[in-house]
């Protein structure tokens, strides 16, 4: 099958969405499939060698972020070039209503469409307030996934229509085969508490993070906490107390990212909203480590209502910390979720996941009804 997809964010800078795709396309080529990847990119970007550049990137206020993004008349003529080019038998395109290449290449499309919705956003006045201009582009949409429950409120409750609920997809033996790093891996006496995020993005949880530091370190002194993200890593050590009492890593790569969580007795997420899914904590399961995190829906539907991960009241420190204090009290009880959590990883690897996308893809290539059975659309266990 001739797959093109689209990716609203520039390749280079980190973001679930760009991993996604990337993660999408390298499976899906591993299949057999011909996949080429359209982002936002300048000529002189260096890319995947399935990825072509949309257009100059610019760096704007998006989602609650900041996004790098490709708008305007140059990229517009590079996306109906790229679409004339490829010939593809399904495009794909990442969030459709990102002011990028995805809306470009819904505006321009002719074939068969299907658009997946990442974002979880139930109070968007902007949304509701493009969408009649939107409508006529969506229409072309033949089918529409979510990767969360959450997502596919956003798109019933913004968008109209309904999506199947097809979650992100995960390596999943890569996190649970990764190497430890002895500098990395904890003892009794110094176990590692570990964090992967944006430092900048309040929503992530950087600043809770430092407020349960002290409180877990004043009963575990030599409690490690090491913290693995891009952003300002001077602003993130003014958060603290002790700015010796966490390690920053900097922004790491996949498998340094890997081997962290893998060495972590506890993956810690405080993050305070804007979640959609949680895919760091599918990788942290997949890895091995216990994980303790916000009560925010999207990471309730992960760590299946606590049964594989231990939640607490979002925003709440000394709540987080006695979460985090009680798994490391209890190697019998860290070992078991280690267990429950790597079995509830593997609904995630992206052999089961491309299985439901390229599902999807053939539903829309025989012209069947764009929104599948009401069986399929479900949130991930």
């Amino acid at each position: 099958m001739r797959i093109g997809i689209v990716c609203p964010y520039s390749f280079d800078v980190p973001g679930g969405v760009q991993f996604h795709v990337r993660d999408l396309a390298e499976h899906l080529l591993g299949l057999g499939h011909h996949v080429r990847v359209l982002a936002p990119a300048d000529d002189e970007s260096t890319l995947p060698a399935f990825a072509d550049p949309g257009g100059s990137v610019v760096a704007v206020p998006y989602n609650g972020s900041v996004a790098r993004l490709s708008f305007g008349p140059v990229t517009a003529a590079r996306v109906r070039r790229w679409l004339a080019e490829g010939r593809f038998d399904v495009l794909h395109v990442h969030e459709p209503l990102a002011p990028s290449t995805s809306l470009l290449a819904l505006w321009a499309a002719q074939g068969p469409v299907v658009a997946t919705f990442h974002t979880a956003n139930l109070r968007s006045r902007a949304m509701q307030a493009a969408y009649p201009l939107l409508r006529p582009s969506l229409e072309k949409i033949a089918a529409r996934i979510a990767v969360s429950e959450d997502a596919r409120r956003t798109v019933v409750e913004h968008v109209g229509g309904d999506a199947v609920v097809v979650p992100n997809g995960v390596f999943t033996d890569a996190f649970a085969r990764a190497p430890r790093r002895p500098g990395w891996t904890g003892t009794p006496q110094r176990p590692v508490i570990a964090f992967v995020g944006r430092l900048d993005e309040p929503r992530k949880g950087l600043p809770l993070l430092c407020e349960v530091v002290p409180l877990v370190r004043a009963v575990v002194p030599g409690a490690r906490f090491l913290v693995a993200g891009r952003g300002d890593v001077d602003a993130a050590r003014a958060l603290l107390d002790d700015p010796s009492a966490v390690e920053f890593l900097g922004a790491v790569d996949d498998r340094a990212k890997e081997s962290l969580l893998a060495c972590a007795d506890v993956y810690l997420a405080p993050h305070t909203g804007g979640e959609s899914f949680g895919i760091v904590l599918v990788e942290a399961l997949a890895a091995g480590a216990a994980v303790v995190a916000s009560d925010l829906g999207a990471f309730r539907r992960v760590l299946d209502e606590g049964r594989v991960g231990r939640l607490f009241p979002t925003g709440d420190a000394r709540a987080a910390a006695d979460a985090v204090l009680a798994l490391l009290a209890d190697p019998a009880e860290r070992a078991r979720l280690s267990a429950a959590g790597q079995r509830a990883a593997r609904r995630y690897d992206w052999s089961v996941v491309a299985t439901e996308v390229l599902a999807v893809y053939e539903t829309v290539r025989s012209g069947e009804a764009a929104r599948p059975p009401a069986a399929r659309r479900r949130s991930a266990p």
